[in-house]
């Protein structure tokens, strides 16, 4: 019922929202029946020269302005991980051996030093102690940004991305600060103190909401026929950080020491959040996000605000509930999808199965990564310079993936898409791409349970990194089935889902292994490889151009044919 009377009242909204869109372009003699309508419901036809035509152009928002503050970003995030790790277990063994001469005076052991090779810790219960405590920190950001998650990505709808994704990024620099202090007096400090900077960072929506929301900014200034290629750039500087920032780190700890590593991690973090604040445009104008606000009040105008104590405050299922706009109405309208005949069965299946087939991706890729290299280490004896050495090769991939070869693909195969209005949904090369990610992803893991000697287990790892296309595809396929005031919601929840997916998947891909390595120690591959082929399975359900023709278009059309009808009312 409250979804009707919404629906009832969105004519009147929808008519300021087009007005202010029409006094954001400029001079009326500007307007010509060709020119696209700004700031309806229907995606809001979002060409920037028209949104921001008092900035200059080098002042307009662009994917250049946030791609080198985000490669420096992912470089301290991927920097600090070896150090982190080591910090954790030097204090967690300190504590393990503390604990132990209390039960038992007669053992002695050796002062444990951070930043230093502590053999007396690398014992099995220690080992046990460092997972476990690794796994409470996963816990505690996971659920914390799973809760967060959905929120931002709506508020960034209303309040712009840039702000939302500096709070993000302000998360990230309060727990970096919490590791500084822990590795400056390890001997002073409790381990426990990065559980505190565990829930900062959760607070801020973790690294897996920056992502969505940095993919968003990229959506709102890039055309929807080279959204993907935008996305993949984004995902290759990630990879580029995880496989440059360790042999940055191994440098510094070299010739400056450990504790050096933690400071420029939390100096690159700062520099982000600070860049995004004050220096990266707005993606989103002003009057944009008046827009989104006064709908989103009329939508809660007549809702009576809930008691802080009330059960529709804390049931659980509200952790779910931004999942919604994953499953959009059909056969009536919505606030989705403002039309008449609301969303057809196949824009709503396609939704359904590109969210689910990009969260197993993206499950698969935080939880196998440890133990390839626990397999790898097990199997053919690596050591650390091994390790690294198959780390660097399959970002490398990765990355020269990402950054040639799918631009190359989308602009030889790709055709431009006309901004008028419409959901088309994702296109051919979108859903062929999809499929041949995946297929690489299987083979790379089959390959991976059938290795038997290191150059087999490396070229499985390369080809396996071919896939990572999948997931700037997946993300960005995502956003060509909602209006453009959505897209920040529709990241925001798979935010949420890859938030779960962080905490469900490495529990359940370790604990196969555990309980397999000692008989078949390929059977986790194997099971990895069946997840990709249910989900090749489902890609093939996944249909191309789906339209879905928005209520303003539909409006130029029918008033006297040509849609001038509705451009004198906005005249006027």
């Amino acid at each position: 019922m409250e979804n009707e009377e919404l629906f009832a009242r969105e004519p009147e909204v929808d008519a300021r929202m087009r007005v202010r869109g029409a006094q954001a372009t400029g001079p009326i003699a500007d307007v010509t029946e060709n020119t696209p309508l700004i700031a309806g419901t229907d995606g809001e036809l979002h060409r920037l020269p028209y949104d921001f035509t008092d900035r200059p152009q080098w002042r307009r928002p662009s994917i250049w302005w946030l791609m080198p503050f985000a490669l420096i970003f992912t470089l301290g995030f991927g920097g600090i991980a070896v150090p982190k790790i080591n910090l954790i277990m030097s204090l967690i063994c300190r504590d393990y051996l503390a604990e132990r001469t209390a039960q038992d005076p007669g053992f002695t052991y050796l002062p444990v030093i951070f930043g230093e090779d502590n053999s007396q810790c690398q014992i099995p219960q220690v080992q046990s102690l460092v997972a476990q405590f690794q796994l409470y920190l996963n816990l505690v950001a996971g659920i914390i940004s799973a809760l967060v998650s959905p929120r931002l990505g709506h508020l960034s709808d209303r309040y712009g991305r840039t702000n939302m994704i500096a709070w993000c990024a302000l998360g990230a620099v309060f727990n970096e600060v919490i590791a500084v202090i822990l590795a400056t007096w390890p001997e002073r400090l409790s381990v426990n103190m990065l559980l505190v900077g565990s829930v900062m960072d959760g607070l801020g929506g973790s690294f897996t909401t920056a992502q969505a929301l940095i993919h968003s900014y990229a959506s709102d200034c890039t055309p929807i026929e080279k959204r993907s290629v935008a996305f993949g750039l984004f995902h290759g500087s990630l990879f580029f950080g995880i496989a440059a920032g360790p042999g940055g780190a191994a440098w510094l700890i070299k010739h400056g020491g450990t504790q050096l590593v933690f400071y420029i991690a939390l100096t690159f973090h700062a520099i982000f959040c600070l860049s995004v604040y004050f220096i990266v445009p707005e993606s989103l104008s002003k009057d944009r996000q008046l827009a989104a606000r006064e709908k989103h009040r009329v939508k809660n105008a007549d809702m009576e605000a809930p008691k802080w104590y009330s059960w529709r405050v804390w049931n659980p299922m509200n952790l779910i509930t931004p999942l919604a706009i994953l499953m959009p109405a059909v056969g009536r309208p919505s606030v989705l999808f403002p039309n008449r005949r609301g969303a057809s069965s196949a824009l709503r299946r396609n939704i359904v199965l590109l969210a689910a087939i990009d969260t197993a991706m993206f499950g698969v890729a935080m939880g196998t990564m440890q133990i390839i290299i626990i397999y790898a280490e097990y199997m053919f004896k690596w050591g650390s310079v091994e390790s690294s050495i198959f780390i660097a090769v399959i970002n490398v991939v990765r990355v020269f993936n990402l950054f040639l070869v799918l631009p190359i693909i989308s602009r030889l195969f790709r055709t431009p898409c006309k901004e008028d209005g419409i959901i088309r949904g994702s296109d051919t090369l979108d859903v062929v791409l999809i499929r041949t990610s995946i297929i690489f992803d299987i083979l790379g893991y089959v390959g991976y349970a059938l290795s038997k000697t290191p150059s087999v287990m490396v070229l499985s790892g390369a080809i396996a990194s071919l896939g990572g296309m999948g997931s700037a595809i997946l993300q960005s396929s995502l956003t060509k089935h909602v209006p453009h005031e959505r897209i920040g919601q529709m990241l925001g929840a798979t935010g949420l889902l890859h938030a779960l997916s962080r905490v469900v998947a490495p529990t359940v891909f370790n604990l196969i292994y555990s309980l397999t390595v000692a008989v078949l120690p390929q059977t986790v591959f194997v099971a990895l490889a069946a997840v990709f082929g249910v989900a090749f399975l489902t890609s093939l359900f996944i249909k191309s151009h789906v339209t879905l023709e928005s209520e303003t278009s539909a409006d130029l059309r029918t008033e006297d044919g040509d849609g001038d009808g509705e451009q004198d009312r906005l005249l006027r």
